[in-house]
């Protein structure tokens, strides 16, 4: 049986678009992140990431967490492609070409759109969206997500999706990274192949029942 530890308002996000997408069968455990609640420790306090029943789990103390017949992972983006590797069917690899190609692009997400993709989100999180030096960090950074767009920009000049031509793994790790860039519309104004993309990967039912519950969830 799966396991998938997390709220739908964390990076659990990806797993839970995976899960709804491929139609896998999960038990959902809601862990809270500790920076959330006033009091973590606290005796009633809700399974969160520095309850030591969670921290048994990951020691890390961050969401999400997968358990998959005795075998546990913790980073997000392995939860993505694990879950489509082994039991998502058609949103996974067909053949060692697409795993390879799916597995590139996951890494991609990772390294050349997400550490940028946090800034732009932190800068709404603190509410310096408005201030000269939140507006200069927002615009510095959308120069340097310039290079990974063109990117996938020129990727989607000749294919609807990413991999294999239909939407797979690939998609979810992406689009979700991209989504924290959501909040800065100039970012994506030289890049409509991306745009239409991006926008194609959120009106599937998968991405709006993730966000269905991630909306139902306290902020």
């Amino acid at each position: 049986m799966l396991k998938l530890y997390g709220v739908a308002r964390s990076r659990t996000s990806r797993a839970i678009w995976l899960l709804e997408e491929a139609g896998i069968k999960a038990e959902r455990v809601p862990v809270q992140a500790a920076w959330r609640l006033k009091d973590p420790a606290a005796a009633g306090a809700p399974l969160n990431t520095a309850s030591p029943a969670y921290r048994a789990v990951n020691p890390m103390g961050q969401i999400p967490a997968l358990e998959d017949d005795g075998t546990v992972l913790t980073e997000s983006l392995a939860i993505v492609l694990h879950l489509a590797r082994r039991h998502g069917g058609a949103i996974g690899p067909r053949d060692w070409r697409e795993d390879a190609a799916m597995l590139n692009w996951v890494l991609f997400a990772a390294t050349a759109i997400e550490p940028l993709a946090t800034v732009i989100l932190y800068v709404g999180m603190e509410g310096r969206t408005d201030t000269p030096a939140g507006k200069a960090e927002l615009a510095a950074t959308a120069e340097k997500l310039a290079r990974p767009f063109a990117r996938l920009e020129a990727h989607l000049a000749g294919a609807e999706w990413l991999v294999g031509g239909r939407f797979t793994a690939a998609e979810v790790a992406v689009a979700e990274c991209l989504r924290y860039v959501q909040s800065y519309p100039p970012a994506f104004a030289a890049f409509p192949r991306l745009s239409a993309w991006l926008a194609r990967c959120q009106a599937r039912p998968g991405f709006q029942a993730m966000l269905a519950a991630r909306n139902a969830e306290p902020e």
